[in-house]
């Protein structure tokens, strides 16, 4: 690394940031899967640790998601819970994150037998430390698996009425393709009428149609991912005509074949079209790097300027659901940091 990108390295580090698409799940290094396998005699099909990472070879979304299944499988208590999203925080914190709006997959859980309550404990204790111990505020997001059912994304809707204290909002990932946000129209219907706040995953891998749905029949405020819409002039002009966010990750999308090559993304070219476009890590165990590796890869490969990046922290806060004066106070911060450095 040269002394320029230590540099801007530095400078991303410096700036206040909010990250609004880490899947928790998707945290777990293979370290901790190790380590928790040992704990709970959980026989893995890997014999050391690097030859896990080295499994983390994919070509598409789908062969992500079969090893990220398998390596969530070590999950199975409390403390587990706890660990893994303790883990994102302190890496979080060090990236300069204040805060964070964590997707979690209660399905991806509940369907191996752990009780929801168990899941809950673990990832809200380990939020709670975090606010205490490093002054990171956050929000919690269910995410409903669009590779199940309807019926089931329904099913833990109702699960998680009881904790809805600790949940602030829903989701929608997993598998893309053949799985359209039209298919879970009720349980958003559900959600929105009981106050949660909405995204949904639409266009990584999907069509922009997906995108209209998940904004007319969803009501989403947020897209994940979002990509997609590059190829349809209309709705990029309304999503950058209402502000709608897309919570992108550059890193992933490279690792899973939606962009050949970084220098390929459309990050920047979104940027320039006036859209509000946010950095995020994604799933940063297993694609090669956190929230500030995804800054200074798209930097160096796109050619972002300061202010571009500056840009890019200050749209992070604009695209949170934390309250205007909190949001007002991290954009200040933002421009101060960049001002400084």
């Amino acid at each position: 690394m040269t002394a320029s990108d230590l540099t801007l390295e530095a400078f991303v580090r410096s700036l206040p940031k909010a990250e609004l698409h880490i899947h928790i799940e998707g945290s777990l290094e293979p370290e901790l899967v190790f380590a928790l396998a040992a704990k709970h005699k959980v026989a893995l099909p890997y014999e050391s640790v690097a030859a896990l990472r080295r499994a983390y070879d994919f070509h598409n979304l789908q062969s992500f998601l079969d090893i990220y299944y398998a390596g969530a499988d070590v999950l199975r208590d409390e403390d587990d819970f706890h660990a893994m999203t303790w883990a994102y925080l302190e890496r979080a914190h060090a990236d300069g994150v204040v805060h964070a709006e964590i997707f979690f997959d209660p399905q991806t859980h509940t369907q191996r037998g752990i009780a929801f309550a168990t899941v809950m404990a673990g990832i809200t204790r380990a939020l709670a430390r975090a606010q205490r111990e490093l002054g990171i505020t956050s929000r919690l997001i269910l995410c409903f698996l669009r590779h199940l059912s309807a019926e089931d994304a329904m099913q833990t809707f109702e699960q998680a009425l009881p904790f809805k204290a600790a949940i602030h909002g829903v989701g929608l990932d997993s598998s893309e393709v053949g799985h359209p946000p039209s298919k879970f129209v009720d349980v958003f219907a559900a959600a929105r009428k009981a106050g949660f706040r909405l995204v949904a995953h639409a266009g990584e891998e999907g069509p922009p149609a997906y995108i209209w749905e998940a904004l007319d029949l969803l009501h989403v405020e947020r897209v994940d991912h979002g990509v997609r819409c590059e190829s349809d002039d209309a709705l990029c002009r309304r999503l950058a005509g209402e502000r709608i966010p897309l919570t992108v990750c550059p890193l992933s999308n490279v690792r899973l074949g939606v962009f050949p090559r970084m220098e390929q993304h459309n990050l920047k070219r979104l940027l320039d079209r006036g859209l509000c476009i946010t950095i995020n890590s994604d799933d940063p165990a297993y694609f090669g790097g956190y929230v500030v590796a995804n800054y200074v890869a798209a930097q160096e490969a796109l050619g972002l300027t300061r202010a571009d990046v500056a840009a890019l922290a200050r749209n992070s806060f604009a695209a949170s659901f934390l309250p205007a004066a909190d949001k007002a106070r991290w954009l200040a911060k933002v421009d101060a940091a960049a001002q400084a450095n």
